[in-house]
């Protein structure tokens, strides 16, 4: 939509809400509660008028049906990632199509889905927010209406190939880009890609500031996990007006891999909830923080208040070496409160030792297949 919308100069008005629930009352409350489904992921730019009500809804709309996750509403649309049963989730995607404010933007498609049910994620949480993925600039600014060129799977896929013919006789112009966080692109990533070592998202922008002599004149093809970084990300790399084109993966890995399972991107999928990471290949990229054997399954270091992703092996617990650095094995984290009893936490070594904007020295061979 947004591609379309950068093309053509069409902006769309905003059609009012509706409030209609899916009627559930042939359903068995096992059906709809069941264990046994699936976890959507989807994101729909689109002009919204009314936030909260659209917030209201779906609340209204997720509770109906059981299902939990995490939806961000913002005035540039909505993004959202729901597990719930099959008879669930197959309702809700019904239900949004029908949504006049979805009408003609919003497709079958644009839903991944994987196998689990509600019960990866702790809880609800629907809001309203400034944007509907997290980059930290107004979308008045950077506009989704501003993105890329999107490719599809197929397409994608073509690209990659050549780009790593081309990389390994050193003779590439493009960069093969990887939108995602550090501990995403660690654990699973298109081969020959440039990964930044950035904690969020919301670094993304200062990180191509820093960097923009790398994508001076460079096609750049970018990437995300289901496309809706991809979508802003893009936005600011062609505002910076220095690369030659910009490309994106239309539906994210997820959608590569649904055809492309043995294709070119190697390792796990990481996904926010409590599966951490689903996969297509048996590939094993990443390794134990404190022994080095292959290892991929994430945890949260054991440490009090540390927040931080840990890659231990079930070995290395055994031993107890379960936190995600030494200062945090050795150690709790002291806590020191505010007068406002806002709690702070002490920076443990993984987050005080990496940058928080790397600035990259890349040279052709480092972007060649095998790293």
């Amino acid at each position: 939509a947004g591609s379309t919308a950068r093309l053509s100069g069409h902006s769309w008005s905003s059609p009012e809400i509706s409030w209609a629930l899916p009627d559930t009352s042939h359903v068995s409350h096992g059906d709809l509660t069941s264990q046994v489904g699936d976890v959507l992921l989807y994101y729909c730019y689109c002009e919204v008028r009314d936030p909260e009500k659209l917030c209201a809804w779906q609340k209204a709309l997720c509770q109906h049906l059981h299902l939990t996750g995490k939806v961000r509403v913002a005035s540039e649309g909505i993004n959202g990632t729901v597990g719930g049963s099959k008879v669930a989730t197959s309702l809700y995607i019904k239900v949004m199509l029908s949504q006049p404010l979805f009408k003609n933007i919003l497709c079958q498609e644009d839903f991944k889905s994987s196998a689990g049910g509600a019960q990866c994620f702790p809880d609800l949480r629907v809001g309203v927010f400034k944007e509907i993925v997290p980059m930290g600039i107004d979308p008045k600014i950077v506009s989704y209406k501003e993105t890329g060129i999107h490719l599809s799977p197929q397409e994608f896929h073509r690209e990659v190939e050549q780009y790593l013919s081309q990389a390994t006789q050193g003779q590439s112009d493009t960069i093969l880009l990887d939108c995602r966080n550090f501990y995403e692109s660690k654990i699973g990533h298109f081969q020959g890609c440039l990964a930044p070592d950035i904690r969020k998202f919301s670094y993304f922008p200062s990180y191509v500031d820093e960097n923009l002599e790398l994508f001076k004149d460079k096609r750049v093809l970018m990437y995300c996990t289901g496309g809706i970084r991809c979508e802003r990300g893009s936005a600011y790399l062609r505002s910076k007006a220095v690369c030659r084109e910009v490309y994106q993966l239309k539906g994210g890995i997820h959608k590569y891999l649904e055809e492309f399972p043995d294709g070119f991107y190697r390792g796990k999928l990481f996904v926010f909830d409590d599966r951490y990471a689903i996969c297509s290949n048996e590939d094993i990229i990443s390794a134990c923080r404190y022994c080095g054997v292959l290892w991929d399954q994430y945890k949260f270091c054991s440490s009090q208040h540390c927040r931080q992703l840990v890659l231990t092996c079930p070995g290395c617990c055994n031993k107890g070496l379960t936190a995600c650095c030494p200062v945090c094995q050795e150690k709790e984290l002291k806590v020191t409160s505010r007068a406002s009893g806002q709690i702070l936490k002490e920076e443990c070594e993984c987050t005080r030792r990496r940058p928080r904007v790397p600035i990259e020295h890349v040279s052709p061979r480092m972007l060649d297949t095998g790293k």
